[in-house]
Formats: C-alpha cells, sequence, structure tokens
C-alpha cells in the first residue's frame, strides 16, 4: 500500500474515532452515573473499543486472531500483557470486562473521555511516585478484583517494539499475591500493524495470544514474575517466527 493511501486511511481513523469518542463520552458522561458500577465499563468503555476496533479494520486493514480464549478463567483475575501499542489497549476492553485499568493519572484530565473515564473507577496512579504508585495498585486492585472486575496491567511500564520485551514491573504479580487470584498472561505483536513510532497504520494481522493462568499461592512475587515474563517472551519469539 502506497505511503499515500495509508496516510489517508489513518487520518480518517483518527478523525472518525476522534469524533465518536467526543460525542460518546459527552453523552454518556450524564448517563454513567445512574448506571450500576460493574455495567459502566460496558457501557462507557467496551463498547467504544468495539468501535474502535471495527474502525481499525474496515479502514485501516487491521485484523487480529486470539489464540487461547479457552484460558480465560470464570473469574476475574490480574491480566498481565507485554505493552507496543494502543491497539492492545483497546482491544483488552473488549474481551474482559468489567475491568479496571491501570492508567497515568494525567489521562483523567483528558477533555469528555477522561472525564468519562473516572466514572468506572480506573486505577489512577502517578508516575512520579513508584512507591505510592504501587501502593495504589495494590490497594485500588484488590478492591477492584473483589468487586468482581478484571485489573489489567502493563508491567514494562512503557511500549517496546515487536520483538523486544521490557523489564517487568512487580506490581501486578504483588497485586495478584494481595488479593488471593491468578494471573493471566498475554502476549500479542501489535507493533507489526500499529507502531509505536509511526503515525501510520500498516494493514495486516495482529496475533493475540492467552496463556494459562499463573497460580500465585505459595509462590513468591518473583518466581510469579518470571514465570508470566518467560511464557509472554516464548509467546512472542514463537508468533515472530511464525509470522
Amino acid at each position: 500500500m502506497s505511503f499515500v493511501v495509508q496516510s489517508i486511511r489513518t487520518a480518517l481513523f483518527y478523525f472518525l474515532l476522534a469524533t465518536f469518542t467526543v460525542l460518546w463520552s459527552t453523552v454518556l458522561v450524564f448517563v454513567v452515573p445512574f448506571v450500576p458500577m460493574n455495567t459502566r465499563h460496558k457501557v462507557l468503555v467496551k463498547y467504544w473499543a468495539v468501535i474502535a476496533m471495527g474502525l481499525a479494520r474496515f479502514i485501516c486493514g487491521i485484523r487480529y486472531e486470539i489464540h487461547g480464549k479457552e484460558n480465560i478463567p470464570d473469574t476475574p483475575c490480574v491480566l498481565i500483557s507485554n505493552h507496543q501499542s494502543t491497539w492492545e489497549t483497546f482491544f483488552l476492553q473488549t474481551t474482559f470486562s468489567p475491568q479496571a485499568q491501570v492508567i497515568k493519572k494525567e489521562l483523567l484530565k483528558i477533555p469528555f473521555f477522561g472525564w468519562a473515564f473516572r466514572l468506572i473507577k480506573p486505577i489512577a496512579i502517578n508516575r512520579n511516585d513508584p512507591r505510592a504508585a504501587l501502593t495504589d495498585v495494590v490497594e485500588q486492585g484488590t478492591s477492584a478484583l473483589h468487586e468482581g472486575r478484571w485489573v489489567l496491567i502493563f508491567p514494562e511500564g512503557t511500549r517496546n517494539p515487536n520483538g523486544k520485551l521490557g523489564k517487568f514491573s512487580r506490581g501486578g504479580v504483588n497485586l495478584a499475591r494481595k488479593a488471593e487470584v491468578s494471573v493471566l498472561p498475554i502476549a500479542h505483536n501489535a507493533a507489526v500493524c500499529w507502531p509505536m513510532d509511526s503515525f501510520l497504520k500498516k494493514p495486516g494481522t495482529i496475533q493475540l495470544h492467552i496463556g494459562p493462568v499463573v497460580e500465585t499461592k505459595d509462590k513468591t512475587a518473583l518466581e510469579i514474575n518470571n514465570e508470566t515474563r518467560d511464557w509472554i517472551e516464548g509467546a512472542l519469539e514463537r508468533m515472530n517466527r511464525a509470522s
């Protein structure tokens, strides 16, 4: 696909997504307060993310394949995924709902969407204070899990290009141990279509693999972290060899 066509399609995607986001958030910011807490995520975020995935597919040609859905447990747990782009932050909202995602506090200041997003009680942290952020993740995440919501964490803390996996923080596994729930590892290669360092979106098929749960009982945080990271790293290597 030519650079010009890619540029037009990407610009159209962002224009339509931004327009829809403003309209959707403006309406729902008045509606969501009257909706039960565990239904708010579906109404506000899940359906919005479904539209975003649809726009990405029909305008930019970005498709995806999911492997391992049979590994998803019946009760919410801590979701730990590698981080390559914005795509996975959209997609994982469509698959795991209701959900509490760990986000930067600054995102709640974004007009319209940030204001509405605040109503679903995300785990908003201050990245400039790592110790306080870790405490917030464990305390607020435990409450969310006990209230029946999944908790999504990107332990690398930042996006990395496909083929590279950053160091994992232990916030997610500490939360799982404290809340006495398992960890569900998730690996994907979203950057093949949605590069972290480029405005352009590339047509193609993203692979996403959901691994078997990592049990936390009688394990140290280091053991859980290593087991989770090793699975994600191995899954990334396998999917990239196959591509």
